[in-house]
């Protein structure tokens, strides 16, 4: 028990890792908390800090959901092979909550992070790719309608938990997506209000 327990500390750890702040403070010597939405996360360097540093942040918090449920699972299995059955999938969402969690509450900023839509396509990634293929079909098309980062990750954020019932997937992965839908939609709540009051920002 206590392997999964660091385990999952390791997960939030690499999740709290602030990506986008980073690249803030190096490139541009700024807090990108003080620019732009305020909003640490991909989108807000893309538009503060510039397009190829947005997109490797992208690319780095999308790693990091990806490597809490295939890397660490198989640092786990090494150290406790007694770990690997049929219950495993439950400590792979287990996994992928924290590295989501430690994106959304990062330790290193007084737990005020990003929404999470990077690490969490990672995570689904990892573990559900079929998800993941259907919720990035989503935010292509409502984004390629629209233009609004905010609605295209909500509008996937949406679909998760419909495409885990399509597909059949587990009982315990099918809340997980359900729970990612709620703190997807909720992490956007100030994106929704602007939306509606239409003074939300397209990415062009």
């Amino acid at each position: 028990m206590i392997y999964i327990l660091i385990a999952l500390i390791a997960a939030y750890l690499l999740g709290s890792t602030p990506t986008a702040y980073i690249f803030g403070k190096l490139l541009k010597g700024i807090d990108i908390r003080d620019y732009g939405s305020g909003n640490v996360g991909a989108t807000n360097v893309f538009r503060t800090v510039g397009k190829g540093p947005g997109l490797v942040v992208f690319f780095l918090d999308f790693l990091k959901g990806l490597l809490a449920v295939t890397v660490i699972p198989l640092l786990l299995k090494k150290v406790y092979p007694g770990v690997d059955g049929p219950s495993f999938v439950y400590v792979l969402i287990l996994l992928g909550a924290a590295v989501i969690a430690g994106h959304i509450w990062t330790v290193f900023l007084r737990f005020k992070g990003g929404k999470g839509v990077a690490t969490t396509a990672g995570v689904l990634t990892g573990l559900a790719p079929g998800i993941f293929l259907g919720g990035l079909v989503v935010w292509v098309t409502v984004f390629a309608i629209w233009r609004y980062v905010s609605l295209a990750s909500i509008a996937a954020a949406v679909s998760m938990p419909v495409f885990a019932v399509i597909l059949g997937k587990d009982l315990g992965l099918v809340i997980f997506c359900g729970i990612l839908c709620v703190v997807g939609v909720h992490a956007h709540r100030a994106n929704i209000k602007r939306l509606l009051q239409g003074s939300e920002r397209k990415l062009r």
